[in-house]
């Protein structure tokens, strides 16, 4: 029995079990449990990341005047920054590890159901559904299938209607985030090359999700849209103790 053989059988499992309670939608049901399950995995490294970025911030006026005294020699700066980090213990790298650990979840979800066989059998998940929306099928599928108000694309309308709200809490945040940012490194005008472009970009990157969502099958569109809400709601709790501009990187 191969891995992939292994995960389809532990899905389906899964949602026998939850089949008294989610109907059927116990596939589904599944999926979002499992989605939880990884987040809770990644749990340890949100909170060293968030511990990172809380000392990042907290160190940034004396980066800033690192900046100012090595404006001249970036190869210092480079090592005077990093020694900084190291003595304060402090991981440059540890905001992008959560979200490098969820990759092969999402990818596992995506091949399980965008595959016509597993293990050389017919795969019998993509006949699972939620409510009237095949897991294994796509937006474009729902727009051929009655369309964007139709029972399959009303699916598809519901998870958007998610991430968009959760993108607009996140895009608000943002940028009450950078504005306090900004004014840690007030007259700093040594900042990074592409900065100013990138705080701009940064504030809109939630609505990409919109994209995967509407590209990828259901079934993983349904692990990127509770992943991307857990992420919402674990950000707003780990650094609520702390000014708006901590979670900046994160």
């Amino acid at each position: 029995m191969s891995f992939f053989s292994a995960f389809a059988d532990l899905v389906d499992g899964l949602g026998d079990v939850l089949e008294p309670v989610a109907g059927t939608a116990s596939t589904a049901a599944a999926i979002v449990l499992f989605t939880a399950f990884v987040r809770l995995l990644v749990l340890p490294l949100s909170r060293a990341a968030a511990r990172g970025q809380k000392a990042r911030t907290r160190l940034q006026p004396q980066v800033v005047a690192l900046r100012k005294k090595y404006k001249k020699n970036p190869e210092r700066l480079q090592k005077a920054t990093l020694e900084l980090y190291a003595a304060e213990k402090v991981s440059p790298f540890s905001g992008i590890l959560p979200s490098l650990c969820q990759l092969p979840a999402f990818f596992l979800m995506y091949h399980l159901f965008a595959s016509a066989e597993i293990g050389g059998a017919p795969n019998t998940l993509l006949g699972h559904s939620l409510f009237a929306a095949p897991l294994g099928d796509r937006w474009k599928d729902a727009l051929a299938d009655g369309g964007l108000f139709g029972a399959h694309g009303q699916v598809y309308l519901a998870l958007f209607a998610v991430v968009v709200a959760v993108a607009v809490y996140n895009y608000r945040r943002t940028k009450r985030q950078l504005a306090a940012s900004a004014a840690l490194t007030a007259g700093d005008t040594e900042a990074m090359p592409g900065m100013g472009a990138m705080n701009k970009i940064a504030p809109l990157m939630s609505f990409m999700t919109l994209f995967t969502v509407g590209f990828v099958p259901l079934a993983a569109a349904l692990y990127v849209v509770t992943s991307t809400l857990w992420t919402a709601v674990e950000r707003t709790v780990l650094y609520r103790e702390e000014p708006a501009g901590v979670a900046v990187a994160a």
